[in-house]
């Protein structure tokens, strides 16, 4: 069991600290600020695209065209800002007991995010949105940090709570567990790849010492 297991790469919002309903209020209210729809429930599919990927689809939805540099850059600004005024995100329940339990075991976590704002940021081996040109659901963010771990695909597991990030992980050859931490049906995280499905990060941390990875 976890014998050729080296390092467990997280995903940030909704897996380690329970922000993704703040992603979620920043994005709807930014977008309708700009005569632009963007409901809650849309932008947990979205997470884990960059900012400007998310940006881009509301526009060509909408408008019919691409959005300018110069608007990416404001209305991700906008929302980094209204993402950043509200409360410090809670840990998400389990998680920091799941990661002394990775570490205990000699695993090394690495969080693969593909958020850009630091405030959440810690001191992990870490793949941001600034890392990488593509975010999921491409699976260039879990290959880079294959990369920067040193690793196989076969010696680490992804845990995810978000379709795209799902199928980043499945498409970069990785195990992939989905913890369902928001509002979506769970059927959506399987269809996106997950090997594992568990409602929650308390739940995968009870489990974790008898999964067969």
């Amino acid at each position: 069991m976890k014998k050729k297991l080296k390092a467990v790469l997280f995903d940030m919002d909704g897996v380690l600290f329970n922000s993704m309903p703040y992603h979620s209020e920043a994005w709807h209210k930014v977008m309708k600020s700009h005569g632009l729809t963007l409901s809650r429930e849309e932008a947990y599919m979205h997470e884990g695209r960059t900012g400007a990927a998310t940006i881009n689809i509301v526009f060509q939805r909408e408008l019919g065209r691409e959005a300018t540099q110069e608007e990416i850059e404001s209305i991700y600004q906008e929302k980094s800002v209204l993402f950043n005024s509200y409360a410090e995100a809670e840990r998400m329940p389990g998680a920091w007991e799941l990661l002394q339990k990775v570490k205990s075991e000699g695993l090394t976590p690495m969080v693969v995010t593909g958020s850009g704002q630091l405030s959440l940021l810690h001191k992990e081996l870490m793949v941001t949105a600034f890392d990488v040109k593509y975010g999921k659901p491409n699976p260039e963010p879990y290959l880079m940090a294959l990369k920067k771990g040193g690793l196989k695909a076969d010696e680490a597991v992804v845990v995810e709570n978000a379709p795209l990030g799902v199928e980043a992980g499945h498409k970069a050859g990785i195990f992939t567990i989905a913890v369902n931490t928001g509002p979506l049906d769970g059927q959506v995280l399987l269809d996106s790849g997950a090997d594992l499905l568990l409602p929650s990060m308390q739940a995968l941390c009870e489990a974790w010492d008898g999964l067969d990875l």
